[in-house]
Protein backbone atom coordinates (compact mmCIF):
# COMPACT_ATOMS: atom_id res chain seq x y z
CA UNK A 1 0.00 0.00 0.00
CA UNK A 2 1.25 3.48 -0.86
CA UNK A 3 1.94 5.94 1.95
CA UNK A 4 -0.42 8.88 2.56
CA UNK A 5 0.23 12.02 0.49
CA UNK A 6 0.22 15.61 1.68
CA UNK A 7 -0.88 18.08 -1.01
CA UNK A 8 -2.01 21.69 -1.13
CA UNK A 9 -5.29 22.34 -2.93
CA UNK A 10 -6.14 25.95 -3.76
CA UNK A 11 -9.19 27.52 -5.35
CA UNK A 12 -8.84 30.85 -7.13
CA UNK A 13 -10.52 33.04 -9.72
CA UNK A 14 -9.31 35.27 -12.51
CA UNK A 15 -11.66 38.04 -11.39
CA UNK A 16 -11.91 37.86 -7.62
CA UNK A 17 -14.75 40.24 -6.56
CA UNK A 18 -17.64 38.13 -7.85
CA UNK A 19 -15.85 34.85 -7.30
CA UNK A 20 -15.66 35.18 -3.56
CA UNK A 21 -19.36 34.27 -3.35
CA UNK A 22 -18.86 31.12 -5.47
CA UNK A 23 -15.86 30.01 -3.38
CA UNK A 24 -17.90 30.70 -0.23
CA UNK A 25 -20.75 28.61 -1.59
CA UNK A 26 -18.62 25.68 -2.72
CA UNK A 27 -15.76 25.60 -0.22
CA UNK A 28 -16.93 27.66 2.79
CA UNK A 29 -14.79 30.59 1.60
CA UNK A 30 -11.54 28.73 2.24
CA UNK A 31 -9.02 29.36 -0.52
CA UNK A 32 -6.18 26.98 0.50
CA UNK A 33 -6.47 23.51 1.94
CA UNK A 34 -3.53 21.44 3.15
CA UNK A 35 -4.85 17.91 2.86
CA UNK A 36 -3.53 14.46 3.64
CA UNK A 37 -4.77 11.84 1.23
CA UNK A 38 -4.91 8.37 2.79
CA UNK A 39 -2.69 5.56 1.58
CA UNK A 40 -4.36 3.30 -0.97
CA UNK A 41 -3.50 0.44 -3.30
CA UNK A 42 -3.58 2.55 -6.48
CA UNK A 43 -1.48 5.72 -6.83
CA UNK A 44 -3.38 8.96 -6.34
CA UNK A 45 -4.12 10.83 -9.57
CA UNK A 46 -6.09 13.98 -10.32
CA UNK A 47 -9.18 11.91 -11.16
CA UNK A 48 -9.11 10.36 -7.65
CA UNK A 49 -8.37 13.77 -6.12
CA UNK A 50 -11.50 15.26 -7.71
CA UNK A 51 -13.61 12.48 -6.20
CA UNK A 52 -11.97 13.17 -2.82
CA UNK A 53 -12.60 16.92 -3.16
CA UNK A 54 -16.26 16.28 -4.01
CA UNK A 55 -16.69 14.06 -0.92
CA UNK A 56 -14.61 16.09 1.54
CA UNK A 57 -14.39 19.77 0.54
CA UNK A 58 -17.36 20.68 -1.65
CA UNK A 59 -20.21 21.93 0.52
CA UNK A 60 -22.93 22.24 -2.11
CA UNK A 61 -23.62 22.63 -5.84
CA UNK A 62 -20.90 20.25 -7.11
CA UNK A 63 -22.09 20.91 -10.68
CA UNK A 64 -20.41 24.34 -10.44
CA UNK A 65 -17.03 22.61 -10.08
CA UNK A 66 -17.31 19.02 -11.38
CA UNK A 67 -18.64 17.82 -14.73
CA UNK A 68 -18.53 14.07 -15.28
CA UNK A 69 -15.21 12.88 -13.89
CA UNK A 70 -13.37 16.16 -14.55
CA UNK A 71 -13.62 19.85 -13.73
CA UNK A 72 -16.15 21.99 -15.56
CA UNK A 73 -15.01 23.78 -18.71
CA UNK A 74 -13.71 27.21 -17.72
CA UNK A 75 -11.72 25.93 -14.75
CA UNK A 76 -7.97 25.96 -15.30
CA UNK A 77 -5.87 23.46 -13.38
CA UNK A 78 -2.24 24.09 -12.46
CA UNK A 79 -0.05 21.44 -10.88
CA UNK A 80 3.06 22.93 -9.29
CA UNK A 81 2.48 26.04 -11.45
CA UNK A 82 2.34 24.02 -14.70
CA UNK A 83 -0.75 23.57 -16.88
CA UNK A 84 -2.18 20.12 -16.22
CA UNK A 85 -2.57 19.59 -19.99
CA UNK A 86 1.22 19.27 -20.16
CA UNK A 87 1.25 16.71 -17.34
CA UNK A 88 -1.45 14.23 -18.39
CA UNK A 89 -4.56 16.00 -17.01
CA UNK A 90 -6.70 13.51 -15.04
CA UNK A 91 -4.03 10.80 -15.22
CA UNK A 92 -1.29 12.87 -13.54
CA UNK A 93 -0.04 10.86 -10.54
CA UNK A 94 0.16 13.02 -7.46
CA UNK A 95 3.43 13.32 -5.56
CA UNK A 96 3.88 14.24 -1.92
CA UNK A 97 3.90 18.04 -1.45
CA UNK A 98 2.30 18.77 -4.86
CA UNK A 99 0.39 22.02 -5.18
CA UNK A 100 -2.85 21.92 -7.20
CA UNK A 101 -4.52 25.20 -8.11
CA UNK A 102 -8.01 25.39 -9.63
CA UNK A 103 -8.71 28.76 -11.26
CA UNK A 104 -12.27 29.57 -12.29
CA UNK A 105 -12.60 31.77 -15.36
CA UNK A 106 -16.40 31.54 -15.13
CA UNK A 107 -18.51 34.50 -14.12
CA UNK A 108 -22.21 35.04 -13.63
CA UNK A 109 -24.34 37.61 -15.34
Amino acid sequence: MAAPLSVEVEFGAVVNPGKRAVRSLLFDGVKKHQVTLPGQEEPWDIRNLLVWIKKNLLKERPELFIQGDSVRPGILVLINDADWELLGELDYQLQDQDSILFISTLHGG
